[in-house]
């Protein structure tokens, strides 16, 4: 447990201080929408107990020692850990077979900086080799540690805490919080906004993730959307990391469509999406109501697509398999390093580092 001295963030981006802390899919917009929704719709007293009722959280506090985590810096900004599950069961079935514990499809650390007008993500390849921690699991027990594990076998073997530890042990960077959003969930949000507008410079055929797109700009609904971001093997190198530069635009097309589909004008779209918004997430403990989602969402509700800096982990390809990518310490250090003091990825740290070579196929 923290101990009482220790500080933390609260859903409004303020660090907390005096007491111990309170015991994120597919895609890092799904904070800034959920969040935005909640702001206008947390008011609304007799839709406030049907949408609490639909938030399941977890308590990632509980799970970790809090000796064993980095300090948490008291300079105003704020990061998250954002995580959509690869889990092909029950509704998410249809995406492939379910071959037992879920594990993290995307991955991705949104930095929002002091004064909440700014942040960078950085996506984490799950394919990326990584020094795996001992971790709490679920069932109470202990997983061991593991040299040379796959990044996304954190969340696989130890769920959400475990993907944090792993996280927090890679970057030097507490988070301060977690959310997890679901494949079926991701879809119907998609479909209450209204669907997202994006343009492809060139024809997109994949037939593992379903979709079928001519060049042109085109306004995808939750199935396409998803298609979209699953996206792999058509793409540049056929590599995860094509697959990521998808995935970050189809964010910047999604927070813009957010800010302009006009939901609070709109009683009923508003109370569609917030409903669909708290079903596809499941937050930290400290996110685990509609007063805390609107509180965190008002801290970022100031963001659009232009504020948002994206990177990916500066990654090669793994020497010893090629289906795998391995961090470039110095340059991932950079990445660290800055968001640690609070400042600006700079261009060098992602300079000559693998791509996927997918980026400018969607705008």
């Amino acid at each position: 447990m923290a101990d009482q001295g220790s500080s933390r963030i609260r859903a409004t981006g303020r660090r907390r201080r005096g007491r111990a802390p309170k015991n994120k899919k597919v895609t890092v917009a799904a904070w800034a929408a959920t969040g935005l929704v909640l702001a206008g719709g947390a008011g609304l007293g007799y839709v406030y107990l049907s949408l609490n009722g639909n938030i399941q959280s977890v308590d990632i506090n509980a799970q970790l020692k809090d000796d064993d985590r980095p300090q948490d810096i008291d300079n105003g900004s704020m990061d998250v850990l954002v995580l959509g599950s690869d889990t092909r069961s029950g509704a998410n079935s249809s995406y492939g077979r379910d071959e037992g514990a879920a594990r993290s499809d995307t991955a991705m650390i949104l930095h929002v900086y002091e004064g909440h007008k700014k942040a960078s993500v950085v996506s984490i390849p799950r394919d990326t080799i990584v020094q795996r921690p001992e971790c709490p699991t679920p069932d109470g027990g202990t997983a061991p540690a593991r040299h040379r594990a796959m990044f996304n076998t954190a969340f696989e073997t130890g769920g959400p805490a475990c993907a944090v530890k792993t996280v927090e042990q890679m970057s030097g960077i507490r988070m301060d919080h977690y959310i997890e959003v679901d494949f079926s969930g991701f879809k119907k949000f998609i479909d209450d906004l209204g669907g997202v507008e994006i343009t492809t410079t060139k024809p997109i055929d994949d037939k593992k993730s379903h979709l079928t797109l001519p060049a042109g700009t085109h306004t995808l609904d939750g199935e396409q959307s998803l298609g979209l971001v699953r996206t792999r093997k058509s793409v540049g190198d056929g590599s995860d990391l094509g697959r990521i530069q998808l995935q970050q635009a189809f964010m910047k097309a999604f927070i813009e469509q957010v800010k302009s589909v006009g939901i609070f004008t709109n009683p009923k779209k508003l109370l569609d999406i917030a409903d669909s918004a708290t079903k596809a997430i499941k937050p930290d403990s400290e996110l685990n109501s509609v007063n805390e989602l609107a509180s965190f969402g008002r801290g970022l509700s100031g963001l659009g697509a232009k504020d948002v800096h994206m990177v990916t982990l500066p990654v090669q390809y793994d020497p010893s398999d090629p289906n795998r990518v391995v961090p470039l310490q110095a340059k991932a250090e950079q990445v660290w390093q800055a968001l640690r003091a609070d400042k600006p990825i700079p261009a060098s740290a992602t300079k000559d580092t693998a791509s996927g070579q997918a980026e400018g196929l969607v705008r």
